[in-house]
């Protein structure tokens, strides 16, 4: 098997496969958590391919997108592997990245670890967080018609998976439902160290957003 074969012809497909996705959850966000994924490796005891191949394929088919079915990412993915001629065993990691690695509200509980998965994990929450997280949430929120901003909608900070799914908030209430919890949730010291900054610089543009939300200089 030809490593770097395998991952040239997942960018490929991961490409192809995502060409008309939502532009939060396209090419580019995989792109960058590929970036932030093997930069993190960097510090860590991983095998780098399941990292990379982890990061690529994360996000193949999320289940937002397919009407919550959890299982088609994974399927997709083992497909995809299998018609490399990937070890299963690599295949069995990759799926259970895919299955593990989203945020599903602030009490779930995820019911697997790995250092690779903590890697891509970290990588893929930091870019729910930061400038490029700001973009993105706005963006989601557009693309499914949230509400900007109501104060009297309050936040849910311990959904379980199925509230978390049905995202009946507004699009600010998802920073204080996801965003802002994600830096103390990182696995690596290369992921806390990022998150501190990413995180200071939400908090300092949700201080801009409410002053100009209530029309003040």
């Amino acid at each position: 098997m030809d490593k770097a074969k395998v991952i040239d012809k997942t960018i490929e497909f991961v490409k192809e496969e995502l060409k008309n996705a939502e532009s939060g959850h396209d090419w580019w966000h995989i792109y960058r958590v590929w970036k932030l994924s093997k930069h993190i490796a960097k510090d860590e005891k991983v095998n780098l391919f399941i990292v990379e191949l982890g990061a690529l394929l994360h996000d193949i088919a999320d289940s937002k997108f397919h009407d919550g079915d959890e299982t088609i990412g994974p399927k997709k993915a083992r497909n995809f592997l299998q018609s490399l001629n990937v070890d299963e065993e690599i295949i069995d990691h990759i799926g259970k990245i895919i299955d593990n690695i989203s945020f599903k509200g602030g009490s779930y509980v995820q019911n697997f670890k790995s250092l690779e998965l903590g890697v891509v994990q970290d990588a893929d929450r930091l870019d729910a967080m930061g400038a490029m997280g700001i973009a993105r949430t706005f963006n989601y929120g557009g693309y499914i018609n949230s509400p900007l901003h109501d104060p009297s909608i309050k936040s849910n900070l311990n959904m379980n998976k199925e509230e978390y799914k049905k995202g009946n908030s507004t699009t600010v209430n998802h920073f204080y439902e996801k965003l802002l919890l994600l830096k103390d949730r990182m696995n690596t010291e290369t992921g806390r160290k990022i998150a501190e900054h990413r995180h200071e610089f939400m908090k300092q543009y949700l201080d801009e957003f409410y002053k100009e939300w209530e029309g003040k200089l």
